[in-house]
């Protein structure tokens, strides 16, 4: 049986009953068992770290995930949905390193491998729990129960099994490579991994003397902002086209070779130098010069120590002259291997340790860590005359990403995959891939693809996937190893776990004579594991391998924007290695979710709020509204705000929750009064004739092919606005005309069409939002089931509606011409809303005409159909229509699309912007026909230009009339008074009435509703409601009868109200006395605590606000005392009201003693016939006639004012009077004796009113 909806809703505490629902049934298992047989839908989850709690991010990403699988099942597929766990590398380790104090590889050695790994395998989970009961908690179906981790062991088996793959197709091949190398975590980083956390930073910029070996009295200058890589100087390097200058320094008088261009780097003017010579940088190749250090002096044999020239110096910033450290940069590596200055046999010049600390052959700044020597190395310069200039350079600076420090550029032994070959196919797969939004695919992922480079799959690390390759000591011989049962043949030992301290001893003999084959020591980069993950879920090739070939390429994956360069980039380039095809059909890639203040969301800086508190404030439906009803499903980014949040469960929840209560509601009532049984069969129900009815089962349909269509293509950010907006078209149009149908005030029959139409609206709309809402859609449903025909429902189950398909579309209802109209209708009643606030014109307030002007009639006869809604939407008597209007002096006008033409005209934007605005209104009319116009030379199209509709007051129309217009209709509204609001005595919503009422027979139906519900209605008409008789000298203004319910019922408005008010005998506002006592002031006053009554109340921080401009303290620091007790911010300040309390600036006073009366003159302030305005609402208020105690003394005009300010009615003209009839006006001689009195307000009218 229907339940009663309660009026208020706790959307979290009932989410946590709707998690309990689908616990108890196991709803999630039991909807995987309902479609085990339907067509299969692949969806690969990319695994999370769990080192850490789950942020915005990935809330955002797990909601797009769980809403386009939800869709899926219910579009007919079987939508496996398994959690992973990212286990291994850097995320972990660095946490161990951290509690540990684990500095670098000689701590890990002394603890050994088994210990730190076994350290390392205690904290993985960590969190697994949190990240389990957040997810849930969001709402998110997936299977924890059949996880799959990166440790498993037969998840690293299939790693293996990929890197064997690999390895037999010639991909792999080690190699030294400058990469980017993480000084914390003792590794380098892969080119993707170090470009997701760039930072500016400030380094210091130094250029350094190389003085010529053949002329020591001229130098080279080189530029750079690393001066700890100095002491590696091998070469320098200029550009061959460039020219270059040996040029004089006119105050030192020192001879220097540098860029021509690039002399504004030393030189401020051209006074300060002379140049000797020009010759282009060739010129310069195999020139000799002095080294600034002497540690890699032998290097000099090979060609050390000379200029070499390349192509890649640049003319935009340095000195031209760039310094050659190889084994530090990967320019400078490339250009010493060219010059053969190093061999790839040679020994590196790598003075560096893997925690970044120079070692003992930089014997000046050895044991330093590199950063800290720069400013080390610039004093060394200096003290040896070879700085030239020393300041600071602000440039944007790789980080590592997961310890925050600086990262360096550092050649290091490792082992790659080659990628560079195959860039081509790369970008033919990614082009079979269907990306939302299209741009990622060719710009931002395609870019990176273009500019691949060779992997870096290898990691000096511990806690990882080990690298199945078992090498002799000279490298010669490799055995790659594929599976345990290989490696368990080829070693004779049993093998359980992959691991290092269980694989690392274990030996290969050679099949060359070599001996033992030994394990090299690195381990796999996490994300060669993630992008593994395909394959490794399922341990294929070993097991499954059927159900992956079948199911392969994933049909959907969705991550962040910065995949792009991480888990997106792997997958492909694995998949396109292994199989020569995509890993996966459709993404979707989102924004990244920032603080409100557009900065990173950081824990440190705590700039966001706790992704759980906004769960228990909001709820989670709330949540997941708001972030995919935002730019971060188009890969934009979203700043959070808690109030976007708070909007979403106030404009689209709640108003969504009251039309279901309003539905439920009124079904108990009919078949409470009219014993009809309520059972919702689509296949049954009758049609109805209601426009409104057919208007909202057609934009229903309209709506269901659009979902089905847009969804079908990913495009959320499409679907959510519209499912939104839909929600706006429920509540605020369809159940807004036709309440009193749906109360059943046009009788059984009616109510029951429109009660079927909300019911089938609803239902239809829970099943769409589904995906997106599942808690108030469960919510709904659980209830609204039990109104549904049995008969009626194609599925087995029902006892979820996450159980149910979509709603299939009814083409037959689709109605467009319907749906037009009624978008002509809302587009009247809003323009009639616009201008009503405008004029500060209420609704209620009734006017004669409205007047709609459109040039197409048969949106005009639309209008006309719908004629009555219009009239009661705008309180409006008459509704006239016309296609002509320069009868009415209307004109075209044009106004640019700003954005689209300054882009487009840029330099002309400003006059052809200023001959748009002097088009006249027939040359637009031939532009509306033809859909372009020339205009100072450049053609417009419709996209360019908004035409709108504007009223020419001097055209001899009425004067009454207001205009406004959108791009298609032009509405006038007459602001003349409805002729029976005149038979109203020119009523305005601030007259004071009484309403009487009789209804016979007494004691019946309605007799007795209107007694039970007089508060409401009191509250309604904002008069008082009083039975008949009428009294006899009341002043009638209307009198009516009316049949309703089967009563006759009269009514009768009077003028003036029959409440009497209590007069005012003490201080009408909450007040308190002050006593300032400060060394260079002793000074008494009063502050108001509110003002009017229950209006504008103060707090502690406001009080010492008011208590310094009453006093004029100029912001001094001030503590406020009650007694000895001084108040502090949770004190309640209404409970003081009438004591006096005492300001001094922070010591407690010697006096605390308290007056009893109020120390400042006033009156009191009743306002009679008006309601207060600016947001106030109370009618009693206080005016002090001086403050402080006998000063600012206030006089008759500033009493009017005042008055006038209190009540929020600036503008307006008041009378003050001194008796409740409004006869007797305040004089200004009458002011000396007024104190404690009560005056009376009266608002004079306005010759609007008059």
């Amino acid at each position: 049986m229907v339940e009663v909806v309660p009026e208020s809703i706790h959307f979290p505490s009932e989410e946590e009953r709707i998690l309990q629902l689908w616990l108890d049934k196991d709803c999630f298992q039991e909807c995987l068992k309902q479609s085990k047989n339907r067509p299969r839908f692949t969806f690969y989850d990319g695994p999370p770290f769990a080192t850490g709690l789950p942020h915005y991010g990935h809330i955002l990403a797990g909601t797009i995930k769980d809403i386009v699988t939800r869709f899926a099942h219910q579009n007919g597929f079987h939508v496996e949905r398994r959690f992973g766990w990212d286990c291994h590398g850097l995320p972990v380790e660095y946490e161990i390193d951290k509690a540990l104090n684990i500095r670098g590889p000689e701590d890990v050695a002394k603890m050994g491998i088994a210990e730190y790994n076994k350290q390392c395998r205690s904290i993985v989970m960590r969190y697994a729990n949190e990240w389990e009961t957040s997810v849930r908690r969001m709402g998110r179906w997936i299977d924890f129960r059949n996880d799959y981790k990166t440790l498993y062991p037969w998840f690293m088996e299939t790693v293996w099994w990929v890197f064997k793959q690999l390895y037999e197709k010639g991909l792999v091949y080690r190699g030294v490579k400058v990469m980017p190398f993480s000084t914390a975590c003792n590794t380098p980083l892969s080119n993707f991994e170090a470009h997701q956390n760039y930072k500016d930073v400030q380094d210091p910029s130094v250029i350094v003397t190389f003085p010529l070996l053949e002329d020591e009295t001229v130098s080279f200058l080189a530029w750079t902002t690393t001066p700890w890589t100095l002491p590696s100087n091998l070469a320098l390097c200029v550009s061959p086209d460039f020219i270059y200058v040996k040029v004089k320094d006119n105050s030192s008088q020192q001879m220097y070779i540098m860029m021509e261009a690039r002399l504004v780097a030393l030189f401020k003017s051209d006074s300060e130098y002379t140049i000797l010579d020009k010759f282009p940088g060739k010129t310069l190749k195999g020139k000799k010069y002095k080294p600034l250090f002497e540690y890699f002096i032998k290097c000099k044999e090979s060609g050390a120590f000379s200029v070499v020239v390349d192509n890649y110096v640049r003319d935009d910033d340095g000195t031209g002259v760039v310094h050659q450290a190889p084994y530090f940069g990967a320019d400078d590596y490339r250009v010493c291997m060219d010059y053969k200055i190093i061999q790839r046999d040679s020994a590196p010049i790598c003075p560096v340790d893997s925690s970044g600390v120079f070692t003992a052959e930089v014997t000046h700044f050895a044991g330093q860590y590199v950063k800290d020597a720069d400013k080390n190395i610039i004093k060394w310069l200096k003290e040896n005359g070879r700085l030239v200039s020393s300041s600071s350079f602000k440039h944007s600076y790789p980080f590592c990403w997961r310890s925050d420090t600086p990262l360096i550029y550092k050649a290091v032994p490792s082992w790659f995959v080659r990628v560079e070959h195959m860039v081509e196919k790369l970008l033919d797969n990614n082009s079979k891939c269907y990306w939302v939004p299209e741009f990622v695919r060719e710009k931002r992922f395609g870019n990176w693809l273009r500019d691949a480079r060779d992997w870096a799959v290898s990691r000096n690390r511990y806690w990882g996937t080990p690298i199945p390759l078992w090498v002799s000591d000279d490298y010669e011989e490799v055995v790659c190893v594929g599976s345990t049962a290989e490696l368990e043949e080829l070693t004779g030992a049993k093998v359980s776990d992959l691991h290092r301290e269980s694989i690392d001893g274990l030996t290969i003999l050679s099949r060359c004579g070599k001996g033992q084959l030994k394990r090299v020591s690195e381990v796999f980069d996490c994300w060669f594991e993630s992008g593994s993950m395909p394959y490794a879920q399922v341990h294929y090739p070993f097991e499954n391998r059927r159900e992956f070939e079948d199911a392969f390429p994933a049909d959907f994956i969705a991550e962040g924007i910065d995949q792009t360069r991480g888990w997106f980039y792997t997958l492909l380039v694995l998949s396109t290695a292994l199989f020569g095809k995509p890993p996966f059909k459709n993404v979707i890639v989102n924004g990244l979710v920032l603080a409100s203040d557009g900065q990173k969301m950081s824990k440190r800086k705590k700039n966001y709020p706790d992704p759980s508190l906004i769960v228990q404030s909001y709820g989670a439906d709330a949540l997941r509204l708001y972030l995919i009803n935002s730019p971060v499903v188009r890969a934009e980014n979203l700043r959070f705000k808690e109030e976007g949040v708070r909007d979403v469960l106030k404009d689209v929840l709640l108003p969504w929750y009251n039309a279901y209560r309003f539905l439920v509601q009124n079904i108990q009532r009919l078949q409470k009064e009219a014993a009809v049984e309520f059972l919702y069969n689509e296949s049954t129900v009758s049609v109805s004739d209601n426009i409104m009815d057919k208007w909202i089962q057609s934009f229903t349909q309209s709506l269901i092919q659009f979902f089905r269509d847009e969804m079908g293509a990913y495009r959320l950010y499409t679907v959510v606005p519209k499912l939104v907006k839909f929600v706006d078209m429920l509540t605020n149009w369809y159940v807004r005309t036709n309440r009193r149908r749906l109360k059943g005030e046009s009788g059984t029959e009616d109510c029951m069409r429109a009660l079927e139409t909300l019911f089938s609206v609803l239902f239809s709309m829970c099943r769409l939002m589904a995906p997106f809402t599942p808690f108030i859609t469960e919510l709904m449903y659980q209830n609204l089931c039990h109104l549904i025909d049995p008969a009626s429902v194609e599925e087995k189950d029902t006892a979820s509606i996450h159980y149910l398909m979509l709603p299939h579309v009814r083409e037959s209802l689709i109605d467009k011409r319907i749906e037009s109209a009624v978008s002509q209708m809302q587009s009247v009643i809003e323009l009639g809303r616009v201008i009503r606030d405008r004029k500060t014109l209420p609704v209620k307030y009734p006017l004669k005409e409205v007047l709609v002007i459109h040039q197409d009639p048969e949106a005009l006869r639309d209008i006309q159909s719908l004629q009555k809604y219009i009239l009661e939407e705008l309180n409006v008597r008459q509704l006239t229509l016309s296609t002509d209007k320069d009868k009415y002096g209307i004109r075209l006008r044009a106004e640019p699309d700003h954005m689209v033409l300054g882009k487009r005209l840029k330099g002309a934007f400003k006059s052809v912007t200023a001959s748009i605005k002097e088009l006249k209104s027939a040359e637009l009319e031939i532009f509306q026909r033809t859909g372009s116009i020339v205009v100072d030379g450049h053609e417009l199209h419709e996209d360019d230009l908004r035409l709108m509709y504007s009223f020419d007051q001097t055209s001899g129309t009425p004067s009454q009339y207001e205009a406004h217009s959108d791009a298609q209709v032009l509405f006038l509204l007459s602001l003349r008074l409805n002729p029976r609001s005149c038979s109203l005595g020119h009523l305005v919503p601030s007259d004071e009435i009484t309403v009487y009422y009789s209804s016979q027979p007494a004691g019946e139906y309605l007799d007795k509703v209107i007694q039970a519900h007089t508060d409401f209605i009191l509250a309604t008409t904002k008069a008082p409601l009083k039975p008949y008789p009428v009294a006899q000298n009341a002043s009638v203004i209307v009198q009516e009868k009316t049949q309703l319910k089967g009563s006759d019922l009269e009514i009768t408005i009077v003028r003036g109200s029959s409440v009497s008010r209590a007069l005012l005998t003490t201080a009408a506002c909450a007040y308190v006395n002050l006593r300032v006592t400060l060394k260079d002031r002793q000074q008494e006053g009063v502050v108001l605590l509110e003002n009017p009554k229950g209006d504008d109340t103060l707090d502690v921080e406001r009080l010492k606000t008011v208590c310094c401009s009453v006093f004029g303290l100029n912001g001094a620091p001030l503590t406020i005392f009650n007694g000895k007790t001084a108040l502090n911010a949770e004190t309640d300040l209404m409970s003081l009201s009438g004591k006096t309390l005492t300001v001094t600036s922070g010591s407690s006073p010697a006096d605390a003693s308290s007056s009893d009366s109020l120390l400042c003159p006033y009156v009191n302030l009743q306002l009679m016939n008006a309601s207060p305005a600016e947001c106030k609402t109370g009618d009693v208020a206080m005016l002090l006639l001086m403050n402080p105690a006998g000063k600012n003394a206030l006089h008759f005009p500033d009493l009017l004012r005042e008055a006038a300010k209190v009540f929020g009615l600036r503008g307006r003209k008041l009378a003050l009077c001194l008796n409740e009839e409004l006869t007797e006006e305040l004089e200004a001689s009458s002011l000396h004796t007024l104190n404690t009195k009560t005056l009376f307000v009266k608002v004079l009218p306005t010759t609007a009113e008059a």
